[in-house]
């Protein structure tokens, strides 16, 4: 049975599931859906066509939903999807999507948002992934799975990162970064890979391939999409191809410092 607070405002039509638990002052849109088991703390708003899976944590004050901030937006019919067990700290703002980008916005399962973190419209997110606090996402980015990124780190619009890699904090993203990769700075540059995330998630056989295919596309000296185009005909390493399609399929570029060799 759900527990709801008098003190909340939830409007006609909105669908709340099972086990449901909703804190004083919150606002709940005629178009939302909170699925079974989730907990939404006091003051948090939901707007407009916003879906919530299961199990999911809303701190006080988070804001989901709210119209996208893009001014080419006029109305249209947009939505926020977000899936099961995520954690979404106070302060947080989730944007819909937009009719450019597809409608929508979609975040995954077992994430955590800490407090005030920002995602544009039609921003893409994956599972298990760490964004700390005030890390900010532009519209159109895209995130694997298991991507951290650190506190006070904004990342430019259209930007995608790959499975597993990290961001560190008071970075500046405007390119793509790699799967398995690390990315640190203002601009950001690729510093390696991200060994400890990968140590606590993938086989060891599996990082020295990765560790090996690293040194053959970023350190030979040669264009960075044919050797990762030549690894990929030569590699049955799933990570490894996962590794080289994202660079070779990368529109706004890969930030590395070329070595001299």
């Amino acid at each position: 049975m759900s527990k709801i607070s008098p003190l909340a405002h939830i409007e006609e039509g909105a669908k709340i599931g099972e086990n449901v638990k909703i804190g004083p002052f919150c606002y709940i849109s005629s178009q939302a859906n909170i699925g079974d088991g989730t907990v939404i703390d006091a003051h948090a708003c939901i707007y407009g066509n916003t879906t919530i899976g299961k199990n999911n944590h809303i701190f006080s004050h988070a804001v989901l939903g709210s119209i996208p901030q893009d001014l080419k937006y006029a109305g249209e019919e947009v939505e926020l999807i977000i899936g099961n067990n995520n954690k979404i700290r106070e302060f947080t703002l989730f944007n819909p999507g937009t009719k450019g980008g597809g409608s929508k916005t979609i975040i995954g399962n077992n994430n955590l948002f800490m407090g005030y973190v920002h995602l544009g419209h039609d921003v893409i997110i994956g599972n298990n992934c760490i964004l700390a606090n005030a890390a900010t996402l532009a519209g159109h980015v895209e995130l694997g799975d298991y991507v951290v990124i650190g506190g006070m780190t904004p990342v430019h619009q259209f930007v995608h990162i790959g499975d597993y890699a990290m961001i560190a904090g008071a970075s500046a993203l405007a390119q793509d970064v790699p799967p398995y990769c690390m990315a640190e700075g203002n601009r950001a540059v690729i510093r390696g890979l991200n060994l400890t995330g990968l140590r606590r998630n993938i086989e060891r056989k599996d990082i020295d391939e990765l560790k090996s295919a690293y040194r053959f596309i970023f350190e030979s000296g040669f264009a960075i999409k044919e050797q990762a185009t030549k690894l990929l005909e030569e590699t049955s390493n799933y990570h490894v191809k996962n590794f080289c399609n994202f660079i070779i399929k990368t529109k706004r570029g890969i930030p590395f410092e070329r070595k001299n060799v």
